[in-house]
């Protein structure tokens, strides 16, 4: 997700498509010494690390494995669902499907059903949200706020009222007196003799049974680690049953008394006083220690909430990794119950995404290995561990791990034990394993992108070409193609190339390595439009495996380009705005944010780019970027509705947008209020408040970028209305301020008027102005007939294969010709890499057709795990187990 594990061959094979040392000589105004050679005549270094092994869950079948979780939580007792809901998290983290990961942990955190598992659950959901403003928004957010607050921890454990009888006295004396005094060093204290024998068995048969202490009425505690004020303290809870105002330092000796004389309803009141004194990360691992020692619940449960409030302070605090990785069994249960696998894969995470070679990244997955029981988290553990001592070059350790996890069914594994290989100069041994593995499972691309490494160059690119057939959303192979070809001074065909995947996928070391070909070739302008948009994505990023920064690399590039003044910035948007080179718009934006411009406007805008690249994550840092530069109150307020529009509270976000206008009338925020109304009410006649909302924010200043967009949406709701001629003023008006993408309703427009072949026609000149025109031919497709339509839909594939529309199509297609078989494999093609709702109930509802009932409920529970409230999937569902064998 965050992670990038560099492959450990980086060191020798890094991409470099010129000597990092050589270019950083650079002086201003001269050429690196690739710049004294035409660029024909380059013979290109390029080298592309080996893919990284994916610290991951990646099973041969998940869709099995998913149907297999979904099973178990049709039928599991309450306290294993969150668990379930873990296990379905990390394998769409193996898929990369970053929303499925949300939901399943707020699924988890949902169907908690100890307060351990919902203060996990609920730091690992803040921790996914990174960014303070993000979490104080949802904090304050009703919905949210008990997910992301701090938990009253004492309310969540029932009162210990272990209590003995206080019946009469029995011991054979009739004449003891009913006080007893308790001798502490020089002093003595009186107490109520029932009242002290009814604190716990021990003091009843000390004081009522028949021991000599029974007839005394002088006992000495000196040597029973009580102080004279903590007798007193014991003494009013004897007759009143509550503590009062007693001081942290005369709990904790009460406790340690409490509980060697088995007073547990004063240890019950002693544990939970404490719990609500803890304050702060030292007070924590202080009390920790004592909970731990003491076996105090509700006082481990509130040193381990603070922990992870401040989750990522915590680990890398050398006294908290320490308390967290040194607990034996029995103190994990007293820490954290029976959740420690769920903490430790929170854990374990977090150390990774810091710097998986660190000794805190070991020792968190190390106490994960420890708390897996299953089979499925036993292979979760055992990859985890492989992988990082494998980064730490401990690869007897590694093999050992790999090959355990191997045995538990975890065949990716396959992958650290062939390169283990290879490093032992046992390369045939790495090429036959891979070979075994296609041969014996349905095979996948990594198994052939992995296969691929230890054959001849001949060999590899058929393997690599097989790899991105199987799955085209691996990076490795489009990388090693284009520098093949740029090695051989084929640089047109490099670069289409790499183009193919940054299409589609926003990958830092596919930028990275087009920016190193442009490097070479001496075209500056693009080398910085690439190096701008990494910084966009990852501000820290290094290249070159980390020896230069990035930032360092754009400030010697932008030597060598020309310098845009603000206003040539506002055109060179507007250009590549007009033709939807997102790529492009995100690089000037780059630019403009060194600028004195309104830099709240400006991130806001890099946002709207990034949420159309998917880059979420990054969309997310520039909106909370767009809220600490907002220059006002109301300008601030609508970024915060839409980063609570973004993370799927549209009510909240509505609120916000109508605080907005009522400071300020703007175009932001009525557009707000008019996309969170129509995403939000479900009543038709919404429709003519958006209308209204829309039309009001064209009446606001803005730039021409919005006002199309505004229009844009205005169209889409007049076609929603019915009212094609207005639909078709608005999108005619956008178009004339070049909002390109305009062409798309128009044409929908034309077609709503019977005029196919206009539609057409409109849909080919978005296609031919647009840079990125995936969806355009998608959309052209329903405007043509077969043939036409087929060639439109194959074209969305090679564009852009995370398209499932096209799979859908040809899939129908096929089924309705009777190759029911050729129809299953289309779409099982797409769902090999992608876990899609509809996909799966279509390929459901085709097992269903042909009478495969297992095919049909495996399907059914798979996409119950994507959706699992949708409801023709339900009844499909249901239909479908009434028939289970």
């Amino acid at each position: 997700m965050r992670t990038f594990f560099p492959s450990d061959s980086c060191e020798e094979t890094h991409i470099s498509a010129v000597h990092p040392q050589s270019w950083l000589q650079v002086e201003r105004g001269k050429l690196s010494k690739f710049a004294s050679q035409s660029p024909s005549s380059i013979e290109s270094p390029v080298k592309v690390p080996d893919p990284p092994i994916l610290p991951l869950f990646k099973p041969v079948d998940y869709i099995e494995v998913l149907a297999q979780i979904h099973e178990e939580l049709e039928s599991c007792p309450p306290e294993k669902r969150s668990n379930l809901y873990l296990s379905q998290y990390h394998v769409f983290k193996g898929l990369g499907e970053v929303k499925l990961m949300r939901r399943s942990l707020r699924s988890a955190w949902l169907k908690a059903s100890t307060v351990h598992e919902k203060l996990i659950f609920g730091s690992w959901l803040k921790y996914e949200k990174q960014g303070e403003i993000v979490s104080d928004l949802l904090s304050s957010c009703g919905e949210c706020a008990e997910e992301f607050g701090i938990i009253d921890i004492a309310s969540e454990f029932h009162p210990n009222e272990n209590l003995i009888s206080c019946g009469t006295n029995t011991s054979d004396g009739n004449n003891i007196s009913r006080i007893v005094s308790f001798i502490i060093g020089d002093e003595k204290i009186s107490c109520d003799r029932q009242k002290i024998a009814c604190l716990s068995v021990p003091f009843h048969s000390m004081l009522n049974g028949c021991f000599m202490e029974s007839f005394c009425e002088d006992i000495n505690l000196s040597e029973n680690g009580i102080s004279l004020s903590g007798m007193r303290v014991i003494s009013d809870f004897s007759i009143t049953g509550s503590l009062n105002e007693v001081l942290p330092n005369l709990l904790l000796e009460i406790l340690v008394f409490s509980n060697k004389f088995c007073c547990e309803s004063l240890k019950d009141a002693c544990d939970r006083k404490l719990a609500s004194l803890v304050s702060s990360r030292q007070d924590a691992v202080e009390l920790m220690e004592c909970a731990l020692q003491e076996n105090s619940h509700v006082l481990a449960a509130s040193c381990l909430q603070v922990f992870l409030h401040e989750l990522s302070d915590s680990v890398n605090d050398c006294q908290v990794v320490e308390l967290l990785t040194s607990a034996d069994r029995q103190k994990m249960s007293i820490m954290v119950g029976p959740a420690s696998f769920s903490l430790y894969s929170l854990l374990s995470e977090v150390a990774i995404n810091d710097n998986p070679c660190s000794d805190k990244a070991v020792l968190f997955s190390k106490q994960l290995l420890d708390s897996a029981e299953t089979n499925r988290q036993k292979m979760i553990a055992y990859h985890q561990l492989g992988c990082i001592r494998f980064l730490r070059k401990e690869y007897d350790e590694a093999e050992q791990l790999f090959e355990l996890a191997l045995n538990e069914g975890h065949v990716y594994s396959v992958v650290g034990l062939a390169r283990l290989s290879d490093i032992k100069g046992c390369k045939d041994w790495s090429y036959e394993k891979l070979s075994n593995v296609i041969s014996s499972y349905t095979p996948l691309g990594w198994m052939y992108q992995e296969k691929s490494l230890y054959c001849q160059d001949d060999k590899r690119w058929g393997y690599l070409d097989k790899a991105t057939e199987l799955d085209p959303t691996l990076t490795y192979p489009y990388m090693y193609r284009a520098a093949s070809l740029m090695r051989k001074q084929n640089v047109q065909a490099a670069l289409a190339e790499i183009n193919r995947i940054l299409g589609f996928k926003l990958a830092l070391k596919c930028l990275e390595l087009r920016f190193c070909f442009y490097l070479t070739l001496e075209e500056y302008q693009s080398a910085i439009r690439d190096v701008q948009v990494i910084l966009t994505l990852s501000p820290d990023y290094r290249m070159f495996d980390g020896r230069v920064s990035a930032s360092q690399l754009r400030s010697l590039v932008r030597e060598h380009v020309e310098n845009w003044t603000t206003a040539d910035c506002w055109l060179q948007l507007y250009d590549r705005w007009s033709v939807v080179d997102d790529i492009g718009s995100l690089s000037v934006i780059y630019q403009m944010l060194e600028s004195d411009a309104a830099k709240g406007v400006l991130y806001f805008r890099q946002s709207l780019l990034l949420l159309r690249l998917n880059c979420p994550e990054a969309a997310m840092r520039s909106l909370q970027l767009a809220c600490r530069h907002a220059l006002s109150e109301h300008e601030r307020l609508v970024y915060e509705g839409w980063i609570l529009y973004d993370t799927g509270h549209c009510e909240e976000g509505l609120r916000k947008a109508e605080e907005s206008i009522s400071l300020q009338r703007s175009f932001e925020a009525f557009f707000l209020k008019a996309y969170a109304l129509a995403d939000s009410s479900l009543d038709p006649s919404s429709s003519s408040n958006v209308i209204l909302l829309l039309h009001e924010a064209q009446k606001c200043p803005s730039d021409r970028l919005r006002k199309g967009q505004a229009l844009n949406n205005l169209g889409s709701v007049y076609v929603d209305c019915g009212k094609l001629d207005e639909a078709a003023d608005c999108y005619i008006n956008a178009l004339k301020i070049r909002h390109t993408r305009a062409h798309q309703g128009l044409a929908r427009v034309h077609f709503l008027r019977n005029d196919k072949n206009a539609a057409y026609a409109e849909m080919s000149k978005l296609i031919e102005k647009a840079r990125n025109n995936a969806s355009a031919y998608e959309k052209r497709s329903e405007y043509c007939e077969n043939e036409l339509t087929k060639a439109d839909l194959d074209m969305v594939t090679r564009l852009d294969p995370l398209r499932v529309y096209p799979y859908r199509y040809r899939a129908a297609v096929l089924m309705d010709n009777r190759k029911e078989d050729e129809a299953i494999a289309e779409l099982s093609r797409a769902i090999s890499f992608k876990a899609d709702l509809h996909l799966l109930h279509l390929r459901a509802a085709f097992h269903e057709h042909m009478g495969d009932v297992t095919g049909a409920l495996r399907d059914c529970r798979a996409a119950l795990s994507v959706d699992p409230d949708h409801q023709e999937m339900l009844e499909l569902h249901s239909r479908m187990n009434s028939q289970e064998p």
